[in-house]
């Protein structure tokens, strides 16, 4: 590479404008050096807008690898070596070049036009998308579930450290917005005074209990209850407003979004018998008899439970001739297919496919199929062609 010479012009529009077949002289710029802070990017050409409008963000802290964020999706980060030489040339002032057209020579005043190279890049930066890494938003939020007893310590308390605002989890966790959200809501995470929350599991089956207990006192049909009257009354009975409405989003669904505010919830039959098995199951195995005999008895009137609800919320255990149960949930487990695996075969060191399927259902690894999954993380065997499939770690 030639040293500059005093006069030379050129720039990046002089290399672009280059004819087929001919060539251009390099040198160094006066700034050349590393440039540490200039990293080339190679993009697909679907992101390229997103990229041009400013509507990517790169998210992680100093001692987690780098995520390039969209709107809606998560990518990684990964920096590609290459052995070629990348010159890097930056524009030049156009007003400064004036390429003769009539001239194949590529001269500019009659002196010859050098493209001067401020770096010579090493490599660049890939960027493979990725599932979200989803798992820090739920153990940020588990550090201080709502509890009732908040509402006077936060009165006195001004201090609102581990609790989280929605920037705060944007700057934490490394996932899109639409992923973001969409973690919050598979968490039932809740947006109270501007801060992002779980509510105490204990205190949501009390507030459950106070709306079911209401609804028979006045007659209210769990297929039609009424917003406004339904949070009047839990407030009545001095339940704070959000938790109140947080109470019909967990365990119902809006039948009419037109309605405005004074709009009509059904009560959804599995996700509310759900909510009484984990709490029969709290802690402890059951015999698969007892169990049943109390989850029934807890049910409210006019709903139908089955055992095909619980399918990734329970384990069965045969013991001799008993059968035992016990709750294993999904909602527990890592995302993090790795971590996923390693979990379920601490639990079981072989699973048999009818009751592994609930258990990676979920899993999203972008590239990578379910079938992919098994064959990375674990071992089939099948004794007969007609026999269920068997899996273990690989």
């Amino acid at each position: 590479m030639e040293e500059p010479e005093a006069g030379c012009r050129g720039g990046a529009e002089a290399v672009l404008n280059l004819k087929p077949n001919s060539s251009i002289s390099i040198a160094y710029h006066s700034l050349f050096g590393p440039h540490d802070d200039l990293i080339l990017l190679e993009l697909d050409e679907k992101l390229l807008p997103d990229i041009l409008h400013n509507r990517v963000t790169v998210r992680g802290k100093p001692d987690e690898e780098a995520v390039l964020c969209t709107q809606s999706k998560t990518y990684a980060l990964k920096f590609v070596g290459t052995s070629n030489s990348v010159f890097l040339i930056p524009p030049s002032n156009r007003s400064e070049l004036n390429l003769n057209s009539d001239e194949g020579n590529g001269t500019v005043d009659d002196k010859p036009v050098v493209a001067p190279v401020i770096k010579v890049a090493p490599g660049n930066m890939e960027i493979v998308e990725v599932a979200p890494r989803i798992d820090k938003l739920k153990l940020l939020l588990s550090e201080n579930p709502y509890r009732p007893e908040e509402e006077v310590e936060m009165e006195e308390k001004k201090d609102k450290e581990g609790l989280f605002r929605w920037d705060d989890l944007v700057n934490r966790v490394q996932a899109s917005d639409e992923e973001l959200m969409t973690g919050l809501r598979a968490l039932s995470a809740v947006e109270i005074d501007g801060y992002w929350r779980i509510v105490d599991e204990k205190y949501m089956d009390i507030v459950l209990s106070m709306l079911l207990h209401n609804s028979v006192l006045n007659g209210w049909s769990l297929n039609a209850l009424r917003e406004n009257e339904v949070v009047g009354v839990l407030v009545a009975d001095e339940f704070p407003c959000r938790i109140a409405l947080h109470c019909l989003e967990m365990y119902g669904s809006k039948m009419d979004e037109d309605m405005g505010e004074d709009c009509l919830w059904k009560l959804d039959e599995k996700r509310v018998c759900l909510h009484f098995a984990r709490g029969v199951l709290r802690g402890e195995k059951r015999k698969m008899e007892s169990f049943m005999e109390e989850w029934m008895q807890k049910i409210p009137a006019g709903m139908q439970a089955s055992f095909d609800m619980l399918e990734g919320e329970v384990l069965i255990e045969r013991v001799g001739v008993e059968t035992w149960v016990h709750a294993f949930s999904i909602s527990s487990l890592p995302s993090n297919p790795a971590e996923r695996f390693s979990v379920l075969f601490r639990e079981r060191s072989k699973w048999e496919w009818k009751d592994l399927q609930p258990y990676i259902r979920n899993l999203r690894v972008p590239g990578l199929s379910s079938e992919g999954l098994l064959l990375k993380y674990t071992r089939k065997t099948q004794p007969t062609l007609d026999a269920e499939p068997v899996f273990s770690a690989r």
